[in-house]
């Protein structure tokens, strides 16, 4: 039984804040189909389209009949543990912080035997394990024995966190709390134990309705965050930037219509001054406090959330500008995560589907609500994943968009979708 995390002691101020050391994160190409099947919450192994082997460690060749037709396939990972041990010394300086360190060999039901991390609940072997795929803090898979039945509180396994950016006991940047989205984002972050949200709010002058709900939370205190002014960022970084655990970007602007239903460039601008220069003002005042307190206890600083669009995959003409914006945030947020990995910050990157909102009203359902955004969203730093795609018409998209791209664009841009 796991033992609930309890709220850790004030920090000294007086004491010098640790730095962070990577777990070895060595990896062959082959590797890499592991880890990007683990960004998205999946367990995935070579499988040989020839004569059907199961292998690992991954390989150019399968193990049985040298094919090369070998493809990443998803796992049950149920097996057997055959044995467990425990370290107590490692000469790695990740694993001598974290001391000591439970460690199984597993033969799953399809084939291979695996070393894995075992998380606290699993007993001594024999017995039934789940193996799944997570990523360390270096971003690369690792495989971790998990028991059949858990408790209440095995998110809580010490192991386990350090697989994952859990919003419990930290405290939670939150960019735009006027949106349903953000104000459901606030409300599922203090369900899941945030100790403290701060909620930005631009143009204080506009009263909009929600606002006034989510300050009344004792964990919520509002703060003023214009991602348009480089100043008012810069302030509020060094105000709250040495104490945020998780930046949450959730701020946007969403406009219709592309290019020639719309003369001149002013709302394009305004597009890209929020959804793409917004994050990056924010990248650059915020990103370095975050890098230099990702090993400061149990609960530093761990992760970024961008709030992209499944618009961002393949533009999508009725939103065109929209789209656009979104795509270079994703690609500026791809560039956030390789300057961020070495701290062992998660930069997460959340492709909506259609929100519920007023710029998607003549769209027909399926949309997303916000409440399904905002579970979607813990659910992530829960897992501990990179990529999450909520809603059934992002899921399609990006089955299509993996397919064929050339195929999905024609689509979108002879009947939208």
């Amino acid at each position: 039984m796991t033992m609930p995390l309890m709220r850790p002691k004030r920090k000294n101020p007086v004491l010098r804040t640790r730095q962070m050391n990577l777990p070895p994160w060595a990896r062959g190409r082959e590797a890499l189909g592991i880890t990007a099947a683990a960004a998205e919450g999946r367990f995935e192994l070579q499988v040989c389209e020839e004569c059907g082997t199961v292998q690992y460690p991954p390989r150019g060749a399968c193990k049985h009949c040298l094919s090369i037709d070998l493809r990443w396939r998803p796992q049950s990972g149920e097996g057997e543990l055959l044995s467990a041990t425990t370290l107590h010394h490692s000469n790695d300086l990740f694993f001598r912080e974290r001391l000591p360190w439970r460690l199984g060999m597993v033969r799953l039901d399809s084939g291979p035997s695996l070393m894995v991390h075992l998380h606290g609940e699993v007993g001594e072997a024999p017995q039934r394990v789940r193996v799944g795929a997570r990523l360390d803090r270096a971003g690369q898979a690792v495989l971790i024995g998990f028991p059949f039945e858990g408790t209440a509180h095995m998110a809580d396994d010490p192991m386990l966190r350090e697989m994952t950016s859990d919003p419990k006991f930290r405290k939670v940047l939150v960019t735009d709390g006027k949106t349903p989205a953000g104000q459901a984002l606030v409300r599922a972050l203090v369900k899941a134990g945030a100790d403290i949200v701060w909620v930005g709010h631009a143009e204080p002058w506009k009263q909009l309705g929600g606002l006034e709900d989510i300050s009344a939370l004792p964990q919520v205190t509002l703060v003023p965050l214009d991602l348009t002014n480089g100043r008012a960022v810069t302030e509020l970084a060094g105000e709250i930037g040495g104490k945020v655990d998780i930046v949450i970007n959730n701020a946007e602007v969403h406009r219709t219509f592309g290019i020639g239903a719309r003369r001149g460039t002013d709302v394009a601008r305004l597009e890209m001054d929020i959804n793409y220069f917004g994050l990056l003002r924010l990248a650059q005042e915020f990103g370095p406090a975050l890098k230099g307190r990702s090993a400061d206890g149990t609960i530093g600083a761990t992760a970024w959330v961008n709030l992209l669009s499944i618009y961002a995959l393949s533009n999508f003409p009725p939103h065109g500008t929209f789209s656009a914006s979104k795509a270079a945030a994703y690609s500026l947020a791809q560039c956030l995560r390789a300057e961020m990995r070495p701290a062992g910050i998660r930069v997460i990157n959340v492709f909506p589907g259609p929100i519920d909102d007023e710029w998607n009203q003549h769209m027909p359902p399926p949309k997303l609500g916000p409440d399904a955004l905002a579970n979607a969203i813990v659910k992530a730093l829960r897992d501990g994943v990179e990529d999450v795609y909520p809603g059934d018409v992002a899921q399609e998209w990006l089955q299509r968009w993996r397919d064929n791209p050339k195929v999905l664009e024609r689509e979108l841009a002879t009947n939208g979708g």
